[in-house]
């Protein structure tokens, strides 16, 4: 049974998504028709007009344009906090229709990984122990889908899983604002840094001041905050 790691890939998006919210927030603000606001958007930088719509909190043309990622070596606890955020689609690896009767992959804390190598063997054991009892259970019940579906009633939050998630670009600006903050938990703040990675790569000017709240003002955490808004400021601005 394999330890896993992160690996995010955004394996698509709507095309030319600066162009295609710009052409939205023009069309609220302008009498022109449609085929000349196509031409005045099209092969134009469309930067500071988008700062502007931003700026101003008309974030609804934002849900024009969207971003597709495939994401491997997760664990099913960052599964039941990703789901949080609704509006995004998810297709998930399924334990019903997928045996694990073969070995699953698993996700190992860092804070354990901390404590050194004889943490890491105690928490393996675990698994491997924790694969006994699926396959015992798979064998009782007599394998299959139905034996699968109670089967992983044993399975752990470690266990690896594989998603298929999509968000637009309103939504992104909002899962970036709580799961990149240093107050999520670590493995969901690792994957929404490495999705703002990739967001930036494509839309620099829409993912501009993506991130934490502390990135676009004062930590919005109050008395929680982790009292290192710049350090995090300049992580961000550098991702």
């Amino acid at each position: 049974m394999p330890r896993t790691a992160l690996k995010v890939t955004l394996v698509t998006h709507t095309p030319d998504p600066e162009g295609t919210c710009a052409l939205a927030a023009r069309t609220c603000y302008s009498g022109q028709s449609m085929d000349a606001l196509r031409e005045r958007v099209a092969g134009a930088d469309q930067s500071d007009f988008l700062r502007r719509v931003l700026a101003s909190g008309h974030t609804s043309v934002l849900e024009h344009a969207s971003f597709t990622f495939v994401v491997e070596g997760v664990s099913r606890s960052l599964l039941a906090q990703l789901t949080r955020h609704r509006i995004a689609s998810f297709s998930v690896q399924s334990q019903r229709y997928v045996s694990m009767g073969k070995g699953f992959g698993y996700v190992i804390p860092p804070r354990i990984e901390a404590l050194g190598p004889e943490a890491v063997a105690e928490f393996e054991n675990e698994m491997a122990q924790m694969q006994k009892w699926y396959v015992n259970w798979q064998e009782k019940l007599g394998n299959g889908e139905g034996a699968n579906e109670d089967a992983r009633f044993v399975l752990p939050n470690a266990c690896e899983t594989h998603i298929t998630l999509t968000m637009n670009v309103r939504e992104l600006l909002h899962f970036f604002s709580l799961r990149c903050c240093s107050r999520a938990q670590w493995e969901i703040r690792a994957l929404g840094a490495e999705m703002l990675r990739l967001c930036r790569q494509v839309s620099p000017t829409l993912f501009e001041n993506a991130g934490p709240g502390c990135v676009r003002g004062a930590c919005p955490e109050g008395a929680k905050s982790c009292g290192q808004a710049e350090a995090v400021r300049k992580k961000f601005r550098s991702l």
